[in-house]
């Protein structure tokens, strides 16, 4: 351990989902330290996110497959982004997000959350612009 308590850690990407995240992507969750976590996010071919702010973390993404598009508002500014492989993203606090994958092929990113995420209710849905379809 080091002078903070925390021993280092190592973990392969789970084989499975671990959990659904607020927004309805399947989660692989990775190892995390006091300021921050990481996750696996993975939303099916043809599926849609809910639309979601978080109340308290901040994001950065990594798409590393697939293709899909990025949905994200602060206040009057609004953009909607291609999700590619080798892409980098932020969503700070308090953005409006929502994310689909292509028609088909799911769309796949590592992300990392600062500080970790605390839990399901850490995500408010809010009006975005596509229906959601993931479960």
């Amino acid at each position: 351990m080091n002078e903070t308590g925390t021993a280092f850690a190592t973990l392969p990407l789970p084989q499975a989902s671990t959990v659904v995240a607020p927004d309805g992507a399947d989660v692989r969750v990775l190892l995390g330290l006091t300021t921050g976590g990481m996750a696996h996010f993975e939303l099916k071919a043809s599926t849609a996110s809910s639309a979601v702010t978080h109340q308290s973390v901040e994001e950065i993404w990594f798409v590393v497959s697939c293709r899909g598009e990025m949905w994200r508002r602060q206040g009057e500014r609004e953009e909607i982004v291609a999700l590619v492989p080798g892409l980098c993203l932020t969503i700070p606090l308090g953005t409006h997000f929502q994310f689909r994958a292509s028609l088909t092929e799911p769309v796949a990113a590592v992300a990392i959350t600062m500080p970790p995420w605390p839990g399901a209710e850490q995500a408010i849905a809010v009006p975005g612009p596509w229906l959601a379809t993931a479960p």
